[in-house]
């Protein structure tokens, strides 16, 4: 994969809403597998009706996305209007790898900020680049160099077509460099446990209902600004 131009973190004094960072999954690429089991869960939240609409099902989508189980998920991490805390004008996407945030900057000092997982030790990255293009419902390509390192993804050499388990999950936006792709995106997930974690090689994920509305918003060719 490319290597991108890295840039100073945000401040602390920034970042005072941040998550602590949580253990990382074993999980390769953008390609989903189970989550580790454990033998506790937390006791799910008391979801308001707004949050539950906003992550309710999707059934006039090409797939029909369920609805997502939002109270498993810490309330931190669902979508919300924030200040706009990242110091970047507005339109751009800020993604805040240490706090597992990503924000869409807006007018007037706003920004929506959604929860989401990133890449897993060994396989962080982050610089400056830009949305170059989008794709609803894509299909999936795995880098040959991930095919090599897990032989069961042969299958997909050429291609995962798109659906619900689809490893692009509804939406990827493709982030390029200059003229080079980064072989980064940001795309969609149906794993809520990932949400907050480490858990991919590089591709920044969230929840079905979020990479969809982040895609309604973020026109192509958008800066992004990923922090490590």
């Amino acid at each position: 994969m490319s290597s991108l131009i890295m840039v100073p973190s945000l401040t602390r004094r920034q970042l005072l809403a941040g998550a602590a960072s949580l253990s990382a999954l074993a999980l390769a690429g953008c390609a989903t597998s189970s989550p580790r089991v454990t033998t506790t869960m937390p006791a799910p939240v008391v979801v308001p009706p707004d949050v539950l609409a906003m992550y309710g099902p999707l059934p006039d989508e090409q797939f029909p996305v369920p609805a997502a189980p939002i109270a498993q998920l810490d309330p931190i991490f669902w979508r919300q209007e924030v200040v706009n805390i990242t110091g970047e004008p507005a339109g751009t996407v800020v993604v805040d790898t240490p706090n597992r945030f990503l924000y869409w900057t807006m007018p007037d000092g706003r920004a929506m900020r959604y929860g989401v997982g990133i890449g897993r030790d060994g396989f962080a990255w982050g610089g400056r680049a830009h949305i170059a293009y989008k794709r609803k419902w894509p299909v999936w390509t795995p880098p040959s160099e991930m095919v090599d390192r897990q032989p069961q993804l042969e299958i997909y050499r050429h291609g995962q077509p798109p659906g619900l388990d689809n490893a692009l999950g509804a939406r990827a936006l493709y982030i390029h460099q200059g003229n080079t792709d980064t072989l980064y995106r940001l795309h969609g997930n149906m794993d809520i446990n990932s949400i907050g974690k480490a858990v991919s090689s590089g591709c920044v994920r969230l929840l079905f209902q979020d990479v969809i509305d982040l895609y309604d918003r973020v026109p192509s060719g958008s800066p992004i600004v990923v922090i490590q």
